[in-house]
């Protein structure tokens, strides 16, 4: 009985530690908090529409200065260009040299330049469709760079010469013969400024 009466009271003991240590370590409840306010996106807006240029709000242009040749004196740029007096450099295959028609086409196109001091051209390289994108550009752009350093050579300020390079992007003719491939290896004179 003894032995009956320890182990009752061990197990009260040990029953009323257990209970003590539950109630001291009770998990506190967290207080009710309010949901965070909702994020709302800003309201969309429209983005202005473009404006729109109406014809009474052109810019007016200014008149055409007179050239040295009184026979072009009343002419556009785009008269100028439609009936050039500059005549085109053609070029032989692969190459940007100028050989001597080339030489003496862009000797006459340099006199002309001479009698009309305000004009500023541009030299467009073009070439035939034959070959890459990529080297017909670098060629165009060497042919017009030999006729701009031969105008150069020739009295023509560099400033008035300015150049550019299509390559095969815009034939003069687009037949695929062999005479319309040398039409389209040139070197274009465009009158940008007068």
């Amino acid at each position: 009985m003894r032995h009956t009466i320890k182990t009752s009271f061990t197990v009260l003991v040990l029953g009323s530690l257990l209970a003590g240590a539950c109630a001291k370590r009770q998990t506190p409840v967290a207080a009710p908090t309010q949901p965070p306010p909702a994020i709302t996106a800003p309201p969309a807006v429209a983005p202005p529409a473009p404006a729109v240029r109406r014809v009474d709000d052109a810019l007016p242009v200014p008149a055409q200065p007179a050239l040295a040749d009184d026979s072009a004196a009343n002419r556009t740029l785009d008269d100028l260009n439609r009936n050039s007096p500059l005549k085109p450099v053609f070029f032989a295959v692969d190459s940007a040299d100028l050989d001597e028609t080339g030489r003496a086409t862009t000797s006459a196109n340099a006199e002309l330049l001479k009698k009309n001091p305000r004009w500023v051209v541009t030299i467009e390289g073009h070439c035939d469709e034959r070959g890459t994108a990529e080297y017909n550009l670098a060629l165009g752009e060497r042919r017009a760079i030999a006729v701009k350093t031969f105008l150069v050579s020739l009295g023509i300020p560099p400033d008035r010469v300015r150049t550019i390079s299509y390559g095969k992007e815009f034939p003069f003719d687009p037949a695929k013969t062999d005479e319309a491939f040398s039409k389209n290896r040139r070197g274009h004179f465009v009158i940008t400024s007068n």
